[in-house]
């Protein structure tokens, strides 16, 4: 069948034709018996012209057939493929669904002074028991701790354990959300210089805020406001300010693998200014008593 939907034409180099005028012949004498059985009689004249047309027809039919069954004969008919479900797209997951998948392990930290919320932080659900990672210094000397869990379940919190040295907490919340989320844990071991990263965190305020850039520097120096050093930093320059303190920063597959302490700040606003630091999460989870290993 053509592309059209119409049998194919018969092949143009064979012409039929047929010269029944009268007693016209083509060249040469037909033998005498010839014209002696059938000198003119209309009817034989329409017999030829009737097996002319059916020679014709039979030809036609017989390479429509041939041409169906797959160029003459040459192949078989091949079935039509079956419509298939599209493959699932691959490569590794975009920001946007990074975000998704860890919004819910992510909760804001609020240092109480009484019925004020004297400082606010961000944490993340470190373990199935609900044990929130932090940064030491957004909770350090609060009166009390408030965790507010990313389906707005507000409940008191306590310090765990703490290691200044690193400036890492990990909280033991009193209550839990209906639907607990502990976030993926990664392998900050490795971690390369151009390395994406996103953090995510409630930075002047907006909660759940997330930003990406990439690693800057492995094994990082950066001084606390009061004069002690942390060590063994991941730099990265996704956006961070106040407020982002104890966040995740994440890897390209979704895995944290850092929690967000410092910032550079050379002026006095304290605002971001294209550096930030992290400690690793093995570091943390060490110091915090998180049950998570990190992925191999």
């Amino acid at each position: 069948m053509r592309p059209n939907g119409r049998p194919p034409e018969a092949p143009r180099d064979i012409e039929v034709e047929f010269h029944v005028q009268g007693d016209v012949l083509a060249q040469g004498e037909d033998p005498p018996r010839a014209r002696r059985r059938w000198p003119s009689l209309p009817w034989l004249r329409n017999r030829r012209v009737l097996l002319g047309a059916a020679v014709v027809l039979a030809f036609a039919l017989t390479a429509y057939v041939a041409f169906q069954a797959g160029g003459g004969g040459a192949e078989t008919a091949k079935p039509r493929p079956s419509a298939s479900a599209s493959p699932s797209p691959s490569g590794p997951p975009t920001v946007a669904q990074i975000y998704a998948a860890v919004a819910p392990s992510v909760v804001t930290i609020q240092a109480m002074d009484g019925d004020t919320v004297a400082a606010t932080g961000t944490g993340v659900v470190a373990s199935a028991e609900g044990i929130i990672l932090t940064a030491n210094h957004v909770v350090e000397g609060a009166g009390a701790i408030r965790v507010v869990f990313a389906d707005g379940t507000q409940v008191a919190a306590k310090v765990a354990q703490a290691d200044p040295a690193i400036d890492i907490a990990a909280l033991a919340p009193e209550g839990l959300p209906d639907v607990l989320v502990p976030a993926v844990i990664g392998n900050s071991e490795r971690l390369a210089v151009g390395n994406t990263v996103i953090a995510v965190g409630n930075q002047l305020g907006l909660t759940s805020s997330a930003t990406a850039g990439v690693v800057s520097g492995l094994q990082r120096t950066a001084s606390n406001p009061d004069g002690t050093k942390l060590t063994g930093l991941i730099q990265f320059d996704a956006a961070v300010n106040p407020g982002s303190s104890g966040g995740p920063l994440l890897n390209a597959k979704g895995e944290t693998i850092a929690i967000v302490v410092a910032l550079a700040n050379p002026t006095s606003a304290g605002t971001f200014v294209g550096v930030g630091f992290a400690v690793p999460i093995g570091a943390a989870l060490g110091a915090g008593g998180g049950d998570q290993a990190p992925q191999q």
